[in-house]
């Protein structure tokens, strides 16, 4: 049986799922081209590369937005109160789908040797917010695998499910600002497409750190982890580290909490593959990265 089980020794979050599973072998550009079935590409640009974390070769997945003058930051990225400004030396090998003018303000110094990879898509559909109902509509009507639907629609139930019991309103009312639906859509679609890709059968993980410490969110000051991450995570076994930041994310969260059908130390197993994929946050004595272990059980 195939296992992978998520080492999330520093958190999870959307992002480090995509990075770590292209790590471990995952095909990107079939994740480029799955993606297109959505036509929203001319939304996003899709950017990944090798990045060292802490000593850690790791891969860094980034979403950009196309025609805004932002990167996307989202409520899976924009509660980063790390003030680390570790000099990371990244050999990096960008391939970029879409042209984008994107500014990453992760702290980190990276000088690059990239290549990159452009393709350019001349729809244009934006919208201002998504709501919960038309990510839906989205997701079936793209045409995807009937395993990728299900799964990425079950991810989104769990986030929607805790946003609107955060706020009140019923899961058909909860609304997607852009920005963070864009971004979120991209991770968790991607999760489900890698993980098909890679065939596997069985998922299971560490407990989930959260980190500790406050957060700023529109709706003002809080403690980590954020109120939406923590009703994702109802169910699940979930640790405060004292590590001074949040580091699990609402849609990484739903990620694990869907996927794993069990959480538990290292399962024995005969390992194929390894990938990491890194975080936003550098810490000083700390290398933040998700790792992915794939075995035979």
């Amino acid at each position: 049986m195939k296992t992978l089980y998520f080492d999330c020794f520093s958190g999870i979050s959307g992002d480090m799922v995509i990075g770590a599973l292209i790590d471990a072998g995952a095909d990107p550009n079939l994740l480029v081209d799955e993606l297109k079935k959505l036509q929203i590409e001319d939304e996003y640009e899709l950017k990944w590369k090798k990045v060292i974390k802490n000593g850690i070769t790791s891969t860094k997945f980034d979403v950009l937005l196309l025609n805004k003058s932002i990167h996307i930051q989202s409520h899976d990225h924009n509660h980063d109160q790390s003030h680390d400004h570790n000099h990371d030396h990244n050999h990096d090998y960008n391939h970029d789908h879409n042209h984008a003018h994107g500014h990453s303000h992760d702290h980190e110094h990276n000088h690059d040797h990239s290549h990159s990879h452009n393709h350019d898509h001349d729809h244009h559909h934006h919208h201002d917010h998504r709501a919960y109902k038309d990510i839906v509509e989205l997701i079936e009507g793209a045409g995807l695998d009937e395993t990728v639907k299900e799964t990425a629609l079950k991810i989104f139930k769990r986030i929607g499910e805790a946003e609107g019991h955060i706020h009140g309103i019923p899961l058909e009312k909860v609304h997607f600002h852009e920005v963070g639906a864009v971004d979120s859509i991209i991770d968790i679609i991607g999760a489900a497409i890698l993980i098909h890709q890679l065939e596997i059968d069985a998922i299971k993980s560490s407990p989930i750190p959260v980190g500790t410490g406050r957060i700023h969110i529109d709706h003002g000051i809080y403690p980590v982890p954020a109120p939406a991450t923590l009703e994702i995570l109802k169910g699940v076994p979930i640790d405060q580290s004292d590590i001074r930041a949040e580091l699990t994310t609402p849609t990484g969260a739903a990620i694990v909490a869907v996927l794993a059908e069990e959480y538990c130390s290292i399962p024995s197993l005969k390992v194929t593959s390894i990938g990491y994929g890194a975080g936003t946050k550098t810490f000083k004595n700390h290398p933040n990265v998700l790792r992915v272990i794939i075995g035979e059980q």
